[in-house]
C-alpha cells in the first residue's frame, strides 16, 4: 500500500514539474528598455503595478507585437507615492 501511494505522489509531482517547466518556456525573455528603441505595440499583456513611493522604480510591460510575438520590456518609471505639496 506505502509504495502504490509512493507511485502515485511520484507522477504527480513529476506532472506538476512538467507544467513548470512548459509555463517558463512560454514566459518571454526580459528586455531592457531603451528610449532609442521603437517598439511595435499592437497589444498590451500586462503592466507591472507602480509602487506607492517618491523614486524611481524598476517596472516592466508584457505585450504583443504586430507579428502575435510576446515580449516583455523593463524600463524605469517614477514612483506614485510623490506629493506636490
Amino acid at each position: 500500500m506505502k509504495s502504490l501511494m509512493v507511485l502515485a505522489l511520484v507522477g504527480v509531482s513529476s506532472f506538476a514539474m512538467a507544467d513548470e517547466i512548459n509555463t517558463a518556456a512560454v514566459q518571454p525573455a526580459v528586455e531592457q528598455y531603451d528610449y532609442t528603441q521603437d517598439l511595435d505595440i499592437a497589444k498590451v499583456i500586462n503592466l507591472s503595478t507602480i509602487p506607492n513611493v517618491c523614486e524611481v522604480v524598476p517596472a516592466t510591460m508584457t505585450y504583443e507585437d504586430h507579428h502575435g510575438q510576446r515580449h516583455t520590456i523593463e524600463y524605469r518609471a517614477m514612483g506614485s507615492g510623490c506629493s506636490n505639496g
